[in-house]
């Protein structure tokens, strides 16, 4: 299967305030999957297999309840191009 590019945003709600402590615990998953992965100042993206990728989200998700969030709302992108796959290289090159 091609390689697709997922980024994602985690947006944990917690009466404790403790929000950037909760997305670091999402952050550790992402790290500790081994995937390829950029943390930016508003998301994380991931380059790897879809269904794998999916799964490491369900995974931050249930970090961010077991770091005390209540609920967590989840934004995701998805880039698939079928044949060739993408890289997060092919979109940075040139920046870099």
């Amino acid at each position: 299967m091609s390689s697709v590019n997922l980024a994602f945003q985690v947006l944990p709600k917690s009466s404790e305030g403790n929000t950037y402590e909760i997305v670091d615990k999402a952050i550790e998953v992402v790290h500790q999957s081994g995937v390829k992965y950029e943390v930016g100042a508003m998301e994380t993206v991931m380059e790897g297999e879809l269904d794998e990728l999916i799964e490491i989200v369900k995974q931050a998700q249930d970090a961010c309840i077991s770091a005390g969030a209540t609920e967590v709302m989840t934004h995701m992108k998805i880039h698939y191009r079928p044949k060739e796959g993408v890289t997060m290289d092919e979109k940075l090159k040139k920046y870099r």
